[in-house]
């Protein structure tokens, strides 16, 4: 790399979990960066779930690099046993992670990327490319020049469509007022948007089951509030999971709720419904799959998430042309062969496009397979700050210690705050007979509630 070109910043995309764990990296390695996010603060995107509580004890939720900064500037850790809810692991974590002097003056928020390029180059060209600067614009017209790019942004703000296939369905436009997106605070701010409405809700993954879980309970509190359940498959025992013969106790308490709350009528089960088509119908919405049809006054959509790569059609980007992880990530991620607890660990290599110098990391470099975890997230930080250190041994030494106690995210009604140890992260044996492996969550943050594709066995969310 010229000197000129080494001069320039890391640009680092999104100040999430992952995202600060990179700007931690960065600062132990003493290489230049700017984080760009697009909140008005650290970690915005966990505090929209911040409601609920995680399936990992926060021994798993923080990042080493990290953990030794904020423990130069006498930061109080938290009991590593306990379990955090997204809320604390954004004030009592991420907060002070972004306040700290080696790390504040580099973040900037209200930084929305909008596209990322070379300086006077298309993607076309090839002549000098890998010695020419990123250009990375912003929003209100600003351009930063930048070394490489670590792309941690995200999929939060790209859920999957309501509609089967993967396509919206007819008339999904139309309906967006009625829609909500995943991981609603029923029981909490947005309590008056449920209260007494009728509700369906859409997917099979733990973020569905815990919206359903709260909707139920403000269904006895609230007079004329109905709960609708709608999957895809023909049966929830993916959702129910182990329930009692879970070996996370916390997560097998989701799926005996769940059960419970559709056995005794608290929520009614549609099974096989593929939604077609949604008509506004005045004041509700009417959804269809065909042959069926449900009334409802609001509709979450937990369908579960999908990366944005617009901001990088500029870039040779090698995507799988399945998952939209790099191409050498993808088999080792890929969700009809791996819950995620047995994605190996992976690093600079495994992320490293055809355009040198750029890297997604996190729950982005998964694409759409839903078996990601934070704490690969971290390990995909270190490794690449160390390869744009140039220390290639240790990007090319990557250790995962994954944690046994499963890293999914739980209920935030009636759980324990702390985690037994024992078993799996995900896939623990399910109780019926021929059913089919427990799923879990993405990461060791939170479902965020994919659903799973037509025919395939059940993953880790």
């Amino acid at each position: 790399m010229s000197s000129q070109l080494s001069q320039l910043p890391v640009v680092v995309i999104g100040a999430g979990p992952v995202g600060l764990a990179a700007a931690a990296q960065l600062t132990e390695r003493g290489l230049p960066f700017v984080v760009l996010e697009a909140g008005d603060g650290p970690a915005a995107a966990v505090r929209e779930w911040g409601h609920v509580r995680l399936f990992s004890p926060w021994r798993y939720d923080i990042d080493p690099a990290a953990a030794r900064l904020l423990a130069d500037a006498d930061w109080v850790r938290p009991a590593d046993d306990k379990l955090p809810t997204g809320a604390e692991l954004a004030a009592d974590y991420l907060q002070p992670l972004a306040d700290l002097p080696a790390l504040k003056p580099h973040l900037r928020y209200g930084a929305r990327v909008v596209a990322i390029t070379r300086f006077g180059l298309d993607r076309v060209r090839s002549a000098g490319r890998e010695d020419t600067p990123f250009l990375v614009r912003l929003a209100d017209g600003a351009d930063i020049h930048a070394r490489a790019v670590i792309d941690a942004s995200g999929t939060w703000g790209t859920p999957n469509v309501l509609g089967a296939f993967g396509i919206p369905a007819h008339g999904e436009a139309d309906v967006t007022a009625y829609l909500e997106n995943a991981l609603p605070d029923v029981l909490g701010r947005d309590r008056d948007r449920f209260a007494g409405r009728r509700i369906l809700v859409v997917g099979a993954g733990h973020s569905a089951a815990n919206t359903i879980l709260a909707l139920a309970a403000l269904a006895e509190q609230e007079p004329g509030t109905a709960v609708t359940w709608a999957v895809r498959a023909g049966s929830p025992t993916r959702t129910y999971g182990g329930q009692s013969a879970d070996a996370l106790p916390e997560r097998g308490a989701l799926g005996t709720r769940l059960r419970q709350v559709v056995e005794t009528g608290a929520v009614t089960l549609l099974t096989e419904f593929r939604v077609q088509r949604l008509t506004d119908d005045g004041d509700t919405v009417l959804v269809s799959d065909g042959e069926r049809t449900v009334t409802a006054d609001r509709i979450v959509v937990a369908t579960g998430y999908r990366p944005d790569h617009t901001i990088t059609s500029e870039l040779r980007l090698d995507l799988d042309a399945i998952l939209g992880s790099t191409r050498a990530l993808a088999p080792l991620i890929d969700p009809n062969e791996h819950s995620c607890g047995t994605v190996p660990p992976h690093g600079v290599d495994e992320l490293t496009h055809p355009e040198p110098g750029y890297y997604a990391i996190g729950v982005k470099s998964y694409g759409r397979a839903p078996t990601f975890l934070l704490a690969t997230g971290y390990e995909q930080a270190r490794s690449v700050v160390a390869a744009l250190a140039g220390d290639w041994e240790a990007a090319r030494d990557v250790q995962l210690d994954l944690p046994e106690t499963g890293v999914c995210n739980s209920d935030p009604v009636e759980v324990d705050d702390t985690i037994t140890d024992g078993g799996g992260c995900c896939g623990a044996p399910a109780t019926e007979a021929g059913a089919e492996p427990s799923g879990g969550a993405p990461l060791n943050l939170i479902a965020l509630g994919s659903q799973p594709v037509e025919g395939r066995p059940g993953t880790c969310c």
